[in-house]
This record gives structure tokens, C-alpha cells and sequence, in this order.
């Protein structure tokens, strides 16, 4: 039996049908996003600067091997960044509570952004790397306690079993994507047009915003909610020590083995995923056509269009879900069907390999990148937010935090393969690389595909407590219709 957590109500009320405290969580993690991804769109192109090779003495470098050092720092810091969930979840479980881990860890993440726009004019010669790996480091610490435990307060909002559960995340998800469009096209655009490590420092104080939202509002609009360890809140007054450290039931340890199995599914679906900040990424700036309808437009700025495209579909998909009704796939069939978009995507980035072909010169039409971001979206949206809203209904409750951070840690894996898989790029070429990414996706959609039906029995009931929907929720996503979702058994199950 799943521990029970009281969960203390904030004050504040509602909007639109959730507790307001849903929409400061959005806010607050929609400025963290656009520093996050602000920095994570000119990483390798600050790296792979002339100037920036000069200051770190990396001039001697060709430009392949240039990329390939480049994509090896974004990499390991990617990998680190969601590693360091898993500590951080830990501390919010036992020490500190999830609201002191995320102010602390904003406040980490902002001085890492302020030390990578440390002017190098400043630092003594020879010591400007190391200001770097500061920073470098500080955000993933900062990231380890932030990440993990703003995801799950997004779940303490409700109760077990309040069906609007799912909704608030697409909400919360779509308040990830307005901040990384933000941060795609502001700094982005202060990155390639004006100053690198002017759009670091700018980033920073997109982190210092959320920072001070969260300080002023979390009060009125949380309530006691993320105050306390999840650990104390989560066992009952009355039991003894011996039942504290109860084991895990039969029916915890199979929903555990369903979030570590598709937890390997969802390493193959980022490592893919994940070359948008690399490979891709590299690939739009030095062998894409930039001109659109007469505009140059900075490389960093295709990455918009997962974003955008993220808030335009999440409506459109959560739509479909609830108009198959008793249909509607499962949580497996849907990260099958995620995978195989993102395969889909990749044999658009084969069509633009085969354009350039073996050309130096040639360039590749922007819209090949474009369409590849529209299949990564559709893959996305089949597969993160349905992960994070899956963990913390299979997670047991008194491992809550530190499961959220495991699975973090997936994708942590996931972007240090993804660099691994983006140097083929300068070895094998875009076309072999690109192609085989596209086997690889599409192979293991079809493998998770036919292996659902067992890890939905290991949900043991998880996903129908949650097939039912209100007339608010459907409201909230555009349904009009005045029919219920029958509580019936998915596609797939």
C-alpha cells in the first residue's frame, strides 16, 4: 500500500481551474528554461569561436577537432546537470524541503551563468578556463537541487487520484518551452550578433527574476506546500520504526521496474533528441542556408521551433488523447509512438546530408532542420511530460524526490551519449550519422510497441486512476464536447 502524504493546501485558490500556485511554479521555472537554454543555444558556438580558442589556447585546433571539443564540455556538463538531481531530490526528501532546494540552487545557477560572462579581459592570462569550469559547475550543482523538486511540487498541488493531474503538467511543460523560446531568441541573438559572455551574464539574470518570483510569491500562493521534507510528510504519525523502514511491496517494486525500463527507452529517445544542442545545432550554423525570406537569421534560432511548436501542439495532442477516449494509448504505447517521431525527424535530417552531399560549400535548406524539429516536437510531446507525470504516480511516495531525480539521471545519460553520437558527425558524416540515429529510434519504438502490454499490468491500475476526465479539464484544452472518457481499459493495455 503507497504511503499517504498530507499534503497542506495553499490559500490562494484557483485560476482556470488549478491552484494558483501551479501558475508561480510555471513562472518561475519559465525564467530558469530561458537561462538554461539561453546558454545551451551558443555553448558550442562560443566554444568553436576563433576568439574564444584563442583565449584558451585551443588555436592550434582544426575546426573538426574544434566541434569535437566543443561537443565533449557540452556533453559532460549536459550528463552532470541531470545527474546532480538525484542529491538534490535526497536533500528535499530528507533535509531541507523542496523550497529551500530551489531557491538554493537558482542562486547556484545564476552565478554559474555570471562566471561564464566573466570578461576574460578581467582574469589573469592563462586562468580564463578555469573561470569557466566554475561556472560550469555551479549550474550543475544548481541544477541538482532545482530541477528535480520544482517537478514534483508541480504533483503536490493534488491530491492522489485528481484526474487534473496530467493537465498541470502540460501547463507546467508549456511554461519550459515559453522560457527556452525567450531564451533562444534573446540570448541567442546577444550571443552571435553582440557578445558571447554578454549573453551568459544576461542569462543570469533571467535566472535572478525566478529567483525573486519564487521569494515573493511562494508564501501566498504554496502555502505550506514544499516547506517540509517529503520524507516526514509522507509517513503516518503513528507508525513505529520498524514500519518506517518497511520494504518495498510487490506492487511497488513492478512500478518501479516500469519506470526503470522505460527510463532505458527514454536514454535512447534523448540521446537522439539532444543532438538539436549539438550536431544539429553545428549543422545549422556551418552547413545551413540562414536566409529566410531575406533575413539572416542566427543559427541559434532554429532551436525555436521545438518550443514553439511545443505550445502550439500540447493543446492538439492532449486532444487526441481525450477524444480516443477508451482508446487512448497507454504511457508505454505513447513513448513507442515518441520514439519513432523522433526517427521520423531524423530521415528529414538524412534529406538534408544528401543535399550538401560531400560538398564543402554547398548549403542545406533551413526547412529540413525545420521539419526535423516538428517530428522531435510530436515525439517530445508523446513522451517527457507523460514520463514526468508517470513518475510521481508509480513513484512510492517516501522515494518520490530522489525517483524524479533518477529519472533526471536518464537523461543525464542520454546527453552525454547524445555528444558521443554527435562526433560521428566529423568522423562517419551527417548522412551515416543521421541515418543510423533514425534505425536506432525507430527500432526501439517497435520494441517498446510490442512489449507494452506487460509493463501496463506492472502499473497494477496506475494509469486508469487518471483515464478519467472532468468537464474542467477538457475545458482547459479546448473540449466541448459534454461526454465523459469512460474509465475503460486504453489502446494497448
Amino acid at each position: 500500500m503507497q504511503d499517504l502524504k498530507p499534503r497542506p493546501p495553499a490559500s490562494a485558490g484557483e485560476m482556470m481551474g488549478h491552484p494558483k500556485g501551479l501558475y508561480l511554479l510555471f513562472g518561475t521555472e519559465m525564467w530558469e528554461r530561458l537561462s538554461y537554454y539561453g546558454m545551451r543555444g551558443i555553448f558550442v558556438f562560443y566554444l568553436t569561436s576563433a576568439t574564444t580558442a584563442a583565449v584558451f589556447g585551443w588555436e592550434a585546433l582544426s575546426q573538426s577537432e574544434l566541434q569535437s571539443k566543443a561537443l565533449s564540455y557540452l556533453g559532460w556538463y549536459a550528463m552532470l546537470v541531470y545527474l546532480t538531481p538525484i542529491i538534490g531530490g535526497w536533500m528535499a526528501d530528507n533535509k531541507w524541503g523542496q523550497r529551500r532546494c530551489i531557491m538554493f540552487g537558482g542562486a547556484l545557477m545564476m552565478l554559474g551563468q555570471f562566471a561564464l560572462g566573466f570578461p576574460h579581459s578581467w582574469l589573469p592570462d592563462g586562468t580564463e578556463i578555469y573561470m569557466l569550469w566554475l561556472g560550469l559547475a555551479l549550474m550543475i550543482i544548481g541544477n541538482g537541487f532545482f530541477k528535480p523538486n520544482i517537478s514534483t511540487m508541480v504533483g503536490d498541488l493534488y491530491e492522489e487520484g485528481d484526474k487534473r493531474r496530467d493537465t498541470a503538467f502540460t501547463i507546467f511543460y508549456m511554461g519550459i518551452n515559453l522560457g527556452s523560446i525567450l531564451g533562444y531568441l534573446v540570448i541567442g541573438w546577444i550571443g552571435e550578433k553582440v557578445d558571447y559572455q554578454l549573453a551568459f551574464f544576461c542569462a543570469g539574470l533571467g535566472m535572478l527574476l525566478g529567483l525573486i518570483l519564487q521569494a515573493t510569491q511562494s508564501d501566498k500562493l504554496l502555502g505550506e506546500i514544499g516547506n517540509r521534507p517529503s520524507a516526514k510528510l509522507g509517513l503516518k504519525t503513528n507508525l513505529d520504526d520498524e514500519e518506517k523502514k518497511r520494504p518495498l511491496t510487490p506492487e511497488e517494486r513492478d512500478r518501479i521496474k516500469v519506470i526503470l525500463i522505460l527510463g532505458l527507452f527514454t536514454v535512447i529517445f534523448w540521446a537522439g533528441f539532444e543532438q538539436a544542442a549539438g550536431s544539429m545545432n553545428l549543422f545549422a550554423k556551418y552547413n545551413t542556408d540562414l536566409h529566410i525570406f531575406g533575413f539572416e537569421i542566427p543559427a541559434s534560432w532554429l532551436q525555436m521551433v521545438n518550443p514553439l511548436f511545443i505550445i502550439i501542439l500540447a493543446p492538439v495532442v492532449a486532444s487526441i488523447w481525450v477524444g480516443l477516449g477508451s482508446r487512448e494509448p497507454s504511457s508505454p504505447a505513447k513513448f513507442s509512438l515518441g520514439l519513432i517521431f523522433l526517427g521520423l525527424g531524423f530521415i528529414s535530417m538524412v534529406g538534408a546530408a544528401l543535399q550538401i552531399g560531400d560538398s564543402e560549400t554547398a548549403k542545406a535548406s533551413p526547412w529540413w532542420l525545420v521539419v526535423a524539429y516538428i517530428c522531435h516536437t510530436i515525439g517530445e510531446l508523446c513522451l517527457s511530460p507523460i514520463g514526468l507525470s508517470m513518475v510521481t504516480k508509480l513513484a512510492p511516495l517516501r522515494y518520490l524526490s530522489v525517483m524524479m531525480g533518477l529519472w533526471f539521471a536518464f537523461i543525464g545519460i542520454a546527453n552525454k551519449g547524445a555528444a558521443e553520437i554527435g562526433k560521428l558527425v566529423g568522423e562517419t558524416g551527417p548522412l551515416a550519422t543521421f541515418g543510423g540515429v533514425a534505425i536506432a529510434a525507430i527500432t526501439a519504438g517497435i520494441i517498446l510497441f510490442f512489449i507494452r502490454e506487460k509493463l501496463v499490468d506492472w502499473m497494477h491500475g496506475a494509469e486508469e486512476e487518471h483515464t478519467e476526465m472532468n468537464e474542467t479539464t477538457k475545458e482547459e484544452i479546448g473540449i466541448t464536447a459534454d461526454h465523459d472518457v469512460a474509465p475503460q481499459k486504453k489502446f494497448g493495455e
